[in-house]
């Protein structure tokens, strides 16, 4: 190794430490207002619909934020990008850390998340373009790290600083990031990619769509949702006339990939129903505080994070759709058995709740590898980008669902006649989430059995 590649080597590991620290802050900052919800909503006194926009309206931007950086990663230096996201990233930070009302709290959000966003595209072009080929899966895998730690950090120290200072203090993390601009700046280049036109009018009308879908949704309001139709029928059109539209059309021939992004939407939709409704019943029913909570999520988190990487181990020595079936398992007993155990002890509560982290992960890597191989090679980056986007959008519309369900308060319904009568709302809900889970599974293992998969593979070839 010469003197460049060694100096070039080095500024790669060195950015690659940079950018986890970076992903740990993102990950954390996403996850961190989940513990405090309950907190804000009492203060503000708002209904589980209207507080869930804490963590839609953040989604609904990161999801097109993502992909519209990833586009501009084409025309512009990663390090302007990166210096322009930061930058909203901590304005949001300041108009959060002054809000005296939900207005100001959900705008501080949504600047955060438009600054925030640019940070998944950052993750996947640095090993792409600073690591050599035979060396880029440990560089992906050490991005890895820093998802999992903060997805493992976001409850504790949510609970931590909720329950020692003020849940408003939340939006300070992000001024951490003002330390490692500077390293960004020194160790990026300056190289773009080729000049493409940017279909900025196609991803206003994909937001405005799913915002005015998801807010017909939390206010039952018609009007919201004539205009949604509206917006939505706009998109289709303006996606069907632009010359490089802001979705690409031509991937949604591939049936396989269809469905399976549609799969992906339902299962991702799931897989935030825990992380959503164990702060909200841990603080109505076991009247835990934000710290209390936060020990709670804890294991869960952690042992997310420790399983990840055998979960790929699994995927890859025994296919998708062996770790498809273990995830499946894992979060229909995480369903049931948080049907049946809501409302008592948080002990109990904490043990299953490692049962839906670790499904969710498990789930999580099963449908991206499967996603991924219906998909030929020229469309693997464009078919990727719309499944992490409606990753993001299911999300959102899962909270905004939810939300309204538990907006009734209690209900005279038990489907489940062990967890007390206040908890009966809560547990009908886990109890639906598990037949979901059962649904899903089968269309599944119908679509993508093993003669389904060869058939995929040889479309492939």
């Amino acid at each position: 190794m010469n003197p460049t590649q060694e100096r070039e080597h080095r500024h790669a590991e060195r950015l690659l430490l940079v950018l986890v620290f970076t992903l740990i802050l993102s990950v954390m900052n996403a996850t961190m207002f989940n513990v405090a919800l309950p907190v804000i909503s009492a203060e503000f006194d708002l209904t589980p619909s209207a507080v869930s926009w804490m963590l839609g309206g953040y989604m609904i931007v990161y999801a097109i934020g993502s992909v519209t950086y990833g586009k501009l990663a084409d025309k512009y230096r990663l390090k302007d990008l990166l210096t322009f996201g930061l930058l909203f990233f901590i304005a949001g930070s300041v108009v959060g850390l002054s809000a005296s009302n939900y207005g100001m709290v959900i705008a501080g959000r949504l600047l955060q998340s438009a600054g925030a966003s640019v940070i998944p595209a950052t993750a996947m072009i640095i090993p792409v373009r600073y690591f050599p080929v035979e060396k880029r899966g440990r560089a992906l895998g050490t991005t890895a790290i820093g998802l999992s730690l903060g997805a493992a950090l976001g409850p504790i120290v949510s609970g931590l600083v909720s329950g020692l200072v003020n849940w408003r203090w939340l939006f300070a993390l992000p001024v951490l990031t003002l330390f490692v601009l500077p390293f960004f700046r020194k160790y990026l280049d300056d190289e773009t990619g080729s000049s493409r036109t940017i279909d900025l009018l196609g991803g206003v009308l994909l937001a405005g769509t799913v915002g005015t879908l998801l807010l017909a949704i939390t206010n039952a309001s018609w009007p919201f949702l004539l205009l949604g139709l509206l917006l939505l029928v706009l998109f289709v059109l303006r996606i069907r006339s632009a010359a490089e539209p802001f979705v690409q059309l031509s991937v949604f021939r591939n049936k396989a990939y269809s469905l399976g992004l549609a799969l992906a939407f339902v299962l991702t939709g799931l897989n935030f129903a825990i992380p959503y409704l164990a702060p909200q019943f841990l603080a109505r029913l076991n009247d835990l505080s934000p710290l209390a909570i936060g020990f709670v999520l804890f294991p869960a988190a952690i042992c997310s994070a420790l399983l990840g990487r055998r979960g790929g181990k699994i995927a890859d020595e025994r296919g998708n759709r062996t770790l498809f079936a273990i995830a499946a398992v894992l979060l229909f007993v995480a369903f049931v058995s948080m049907s049946t155990v809501v409302g008592l002890s948080p002990i109990i509560v904490a043990v299953f709740l490692i049962f839906s982290y670790v499904g969710q992960t498990f789930i999580q890597i099963a449908m991206s590898n499967t996603v991924s191989q219906t998909l030929p090679k020229e469309q693997t980056g464009v078919g990727m980008g719309l499944f992490a986007m409606m990753n993001f959008i299911a999300g959102a519309a899962a909270t905004a669902v939810i939300g309204k369900a538990l907006d009734a308060g209690t209900t005279n319904v038990r489907l489940n006649p062990v967890p007390p009568a206040e908890a009966a709302l809560f547990s009908n809900v886990f109890l639906c989430l598990a037949v979901m889970i059962v649904i899903v599974s089968v269309v599944y293992f119908v679509q993508f059995g093993s003669v389904a998969v060869n058939r995929v593979r040889e479309n492939r070839a």
